[in-house]
């Protein structure tokens, strides 16, 4: 039987901004309702499943999977529900689920650098934000807070406050990466929320090297942790609930959204606002479902910008064996970075980018390896430990400028509740990148040296993996004509819908791009209180 249900305010997505927001909006006395395609799970649940996968290195096997609520799927088999019509794939990997993509991720929580708002009035390349770094600064903070963020100091990026988090100290490996790129490479500690020591609740990071796909402790941050706290504020929360419309009245007002339930039951939830709060490809998809006969194009899309300028940091890669064992696999996996080219003048010329250091254990990967070329036996446990003792491995996060030609759409295909599958168009091109990615292979190839660097393996020339870092699908702007929401994330058709989500990022930097939308979504949420409170 379909039901009803209102709020003050609707949140589609039970992800990390989402549920911020929810929050947030909450405790200032509105009512909340958060509107979740996947399902819920405890940390438990997901901890038996990982450890009972055969899939190790997918960072996807803790995850549920469910027809009713598709996501990405790459192992065993690829499930293709991203329809992949450019010329470099956007394997984009995400969750739907209670919680989001950010149980997944190794809480990487940077802040941008203050010109990375600006680059196009001082460099001459990409686009400006509506705002600038100081609007978010206390806004970074705020979310940092929350999360429990320790990192370097000396980020290029100006503080008000110190960290509210002390780093996790070095491991071994860090300590001898640090000295023996010195000083020609400044390695720094990342920027993370993780905690060391024990903080709100959640104890001090014991050294588990699988932060990606899941920290089994709760040491890390994640949108779980997030959403059951707004869940714990009092937003009611509903599950298995697959928005596939949104309502409007005469005005462009919406007034309502429809959710399939996993039986395909059709219910219409009301509200004053509406908040999108899923990623940047699930968003577009569901504002290009919903057309009217005043809206052909969609929901915020009268300037056709709904899913376009489809952005992430094209990455390469680089893996060598080290002349000394650094024993990488103990601690957390992303410890360490580079970030001495995130900005400068070279930036009139070519792409930023940043260097991440992986610490991530090294003995599924040198095992395959080796087996590959024939050993057994005790030579084969000596060349796992000799390899797997060696082996480093790096890639960057290389600033890519918006193109309205990459792009969501919909797909002709469609998925178990009959609704269209998006359609991805991806490509990387332009001097600026090209030229960005022949400094960062320069630098690799520096690296490698420094550390005695044998069997170096680059990444294909030409070929770019994108880094989950999914941005620009609902860029912000001041001009309706070319932007879909404006500086708070209101999209400029409808005056009560609202996009918290990393979609609404003009530009994607040279960092992971989640405590940028944890911000934003901060200042969305203060927005609609103050506005509410004025109503």
């Amino acid at each position: 039987m379909s039901q009803s249900n209102s709020a003050d305010v609707v949140v589609i997505g039970a992800g990390v901004c989402g549920a911020l927001l929810a929050t947030r909006v909450k405790k200032a006395g509105m009512s909340v309702l958060i509107l979740e395609a996947g399902p819920k799970e405890s940390r438990g649940q997901l901890v038996e499943r990982f450890r009972t996968s055969p899939f190790k290195s997918d960072f996807m096997s803790p995850y549920p999977y469910s027809e009713m609520a598709p996501h990405p799927t790459y192992a065993p088999q690829a499930n293709h529900y991203l329809e992949q019509a450019g010329p470099h794939a956007f394997a984009a990997q995400y969750i739907r689920m209670f919680g989001g993509t950010s149980w997944h991720w190794a809480a990487q929580l940077w802040r941008f650098v203050p010109n990375d708002f600006k680059t196009h009035s001082v460099y001459g390349h990409g686009k400006d934000w509506p705002i600038g770094y100081d609007d978010i600064e206390d806004y970074y903070y705020q979310a940092e807070v929350i999360a429990g963020v320790g990192g370097a100091q000396d980020t290029g990026s100006p503080r008000s406050k110190p960290f509210p988090m002390e780093t996790v100290p070095a491991s071994y490996f860090q300590q001898r990466v640090t000295a023996r790129l010195a000083p020609d490479f400044k390695v720094q500690d990342d920027c993370t929320g993780r905690n060391s020591r024990n903080y709100d609740g959640r104890p001090a990071c014991c050294g588990n090297n699988n932060c990606m796909p899941l920290c089994p402790i709760d040491a890390q941050y994640n949108g779980g942790i997030a959403a059951r706290e707004a869940e714990a504020t009092g937003a009611q929360v509903i599950t298995e609930a697959v928005v596939y419309k949104l309502e409007h009245d005469a005005s462009g007002k919406i007034v309502a959204a429809h959710y399939y339930d996993w039986n395909k039951t059709s219910h219409r939830v009301t509200g004053k606002y509406f908040v999108l709060a899923a990623n940047a490809i699930e968003i577009p998809k569901l504002l290009l479902m919903s057309t009217s006969d005043k809206f052909p194009r969609g929901i915020a899309n009268s300037s056709d910008n709904v899913g376009r300028n489809l952005c992430d940091h094209p990455a390469i890669s680089v893996t060598f064996d080290v002349d000394e064992p650094i024993w990488p696999g103990r601690g957390p996996v992303s410890p360490c970075s580079i970030g001495q080219f995130r900005d400068g003048d070279f930036r009139h010329e070519h792409a930023p980018f940043r260097i991440d250091i992986s610490n991530a254990s090294a003995v599924a990967a040198v095992t395959k390896e080796i087996i590959a070329e024939g050993y057994y036996g005790k030579q084969l446990d000596e060349q796992i430990e000799f390899r797997a003792a060696r082996r480093m491995s790096i890639k960057n996060c290389l600033e890519q400028l918006p193109d309205p030609d990459n792009r969501v759409t919909l797909s002709a295909h469609k998925d178990a509740m009959g609704l269209p599958t998006p359609r991805l168009y991806w490509d990387i091109k332009g001097d600026y990148l090209t030229q960005g990615t022949a400094q960062t292979r320069a630098c690799y190839d520096a690296i490698a040296a420094r550390m005695g660097g044998t069997n170096i393996k680059h990444s294909k020339a030409g070929a770019y993996a994108n880094r989950q870092h999914i941005i620009g699908t609902m860029s912000m702007g001041r001009d309706p004509a070319s932007s879909v929401t404006d500086e708070f994330g209101r999209t400029h058709d409808h005056p009560n819908l609202f996009v918290a989500s990393t979609g609404v990022m003009p530009t994607v930097g040279t960092c992971n791009v989640t405590l940028t939308a944890m911000a934003l979504a901060l200042r969305t949420a203060d927005h609609m209180i103050a506005e509410a409170a004025h109503a």
